[in-house]
């Protein structure tokens, strides 16, 4: 079972992005489940969603402690939440944001990963250029397609169509589009 936990803000489209990831896992036959944990339900409140993927029934229903990945949709959570917290050192990081891990000041915790398993995508950025709005959950699914090899780009661009249909839809998938391109580098 590969199992993702979501951090960011209320209002990023954190339980969004859990519930496309499960759909994209569906549409290549998988077994997936997504359920969000959060407080109060105010925008900019912290946020956690979780999604798992398997090949076979999934009967968990707990929250993901050890996670196989993190998608981090907002570092300014690094001063108030631990979003790395079980993370193993064989998982996968993607970090929404322009600047490196130097800037972050998580450069050595993020040295003890094997190369190509923490990124940063500056997913707000592209989704402000693509969508009109700095909502990065979409984009941050491409990038996760092109880091972890867990899900096809296609099966995450038509369950961002399906989700946001019409030309929004369109937007996402562009937005995720640049994203995994940006990842594959």
């Amino acid at each position: 079972m590969f199992q993702v936990r979501f951090h960011g803000r209320g209002g990023q489209g954190v339980v969004t992005a859990a519930e496309m990831l499960s759909v994209a896992a569906f549409k290549e036959g998988k077994h997936a489940q997504a359920f969000p944990s959060f407080g109060s339900e105010r925008t900019g409140a912290p946020v956690v969603s979780f999604c798992r993927i398997d090949d076979k029934e999934i009967r968990l229903r707990e929250p993901i402690m050890v996670p196989d990945a993190l998608i981090i949709q907002d570092p300014t959570l690094f001063h108030s939440v631990d979003v790395f917290q079980g993370l193993p050192e064989t998982g996968f990081v993607l970090i929404n944001s322009a600047r490196g891990f130097d800037e972050l000041h998580i450069a050595d915790y993020i040295a003890r990963f094997p190369k190509g398993h923490a990124v940063c995508v500056p997913a707000s950025d592209m989704a402000k250029l693509h969508v009109g709005r700095p909502l990065p959950n979409a984009a941050l699914l491409g990038g996760f397609a092109a880091v972890t090899k867990q899900i096809e780009i296609e099966s995450v661009l038509a369950a961002i169509r399906e989700t946001f249909p019409g030309k929004i839809g369109e937007a996402n998938a562009r937005a995720a589009t640049a994203a995994y391109e940006h990842c594959l580098v």
